[in-house]
């Protein structure tokens, strides 16, 4: 092997590698390990509407080790994502000594069943958190089977745009095991719409509703307690005191 330079090279290289490595990795440690670079602020991109302060101090506290090249942002990010208020965390560093946390919130549009503390999102995702009953007041009632979040509040936007013609608005709306749907109005009108037909659809009869409306229910003078959409050629009404109608 002496006597052939080409492999006196190459053994050299590798050598020469070999000890490069072996330094990156005792940097490594040593970074990793070193009392310096430690956090000293942790600032959030935008301000935090529903998160208090002291919430997100009592979850950073315990991950928040190491300096600034060996705390563990995967940490840090799950820990505020336990948060109720939290929906999406992404957290980066910012020499020296800095990290910041930009931080996406649930934004509420919706109740979700009853008296579970759960929310529904503006994506149609379910939550647990706790808000004033002013505000709760103030956002429609949605329930359904587990994991139909996503479209009973996609049927409720329809429905809101549907009922503002004839000047309601839904407050409640259900989807019921057997896939039923049921709606109450702010004037307190109980609408069944009942399930999807193929001979006569759900849309088509809702369009129906709201075409006759004006001719119908408008010149009640008081709304019916309930309305019957079942049918595939009409509907039917339960007016204050039992009295029915079609």
């Amino acid at each position: 092997m002496w006597n052939k330079p080409h492999l006196l090279n190459a053994l050299a290289d590798l050598l020469l590698l070999a000890a490069a490595a072996a330094a990156l990795a005792a940097a490594a440690v040593w970074v990793a390990r070193v009392p310096a670079l430690p956090i000293e602020r942790v600032d959030f991109a935008e301000p935090l509407a529903n998160t208090r302060r002291e919430e997100v101090e009592r979850v950073l506290q315990p991950v928040l080790k190491g300096n600034f090249f060996s705390v563990n942002l995967e940490a840090v990010g799950g820990a505020l994502e336990r948060l109720p208020w939290v929906r999406k965390v992404q957290v980066r560093r910012v020499w020296p000594a800095r990290l910041e946390v930009r931080i996406e919130e649930h934004r509420a549009v919706a109740r979700w069943g009853e008296g579970r503390s759960e929310l529904v999102n503006s994506y149609g995702e379910v939550f647990a958190a706790v808000a004033g009953a002013e505000r709760l007041a103030a956002l429609p009632l949605l329930y359904g089977p587990l994991g139909t979040a996503p479209e009973v509040l996609a049927r409720y936007g329809e429905l809101l745009a549907q009922f503002a013609a004839v000047g309601e608005r839904p407050v409640r709306l259900l989807l019921t095991p057997r896939l039923a749907w049921q709606m109450k109005l702010a004037s307190g009108m109980v609408v069944n719409m009942g399930r999807e037909q193929p001979k006569a659809p759900l849309s088509g009869r809702l369009q129906r509703f709201i075409e006759t409306y004006p001719d119908t229910i408008g010149k009640l003078a008081t709304h019916p307690e309930m309305v019957d959409l079942r049918y595939p050629n009409g509907f039917a009404m339960r007016l204050a005191g039992g009295g029915k109608g079609n």
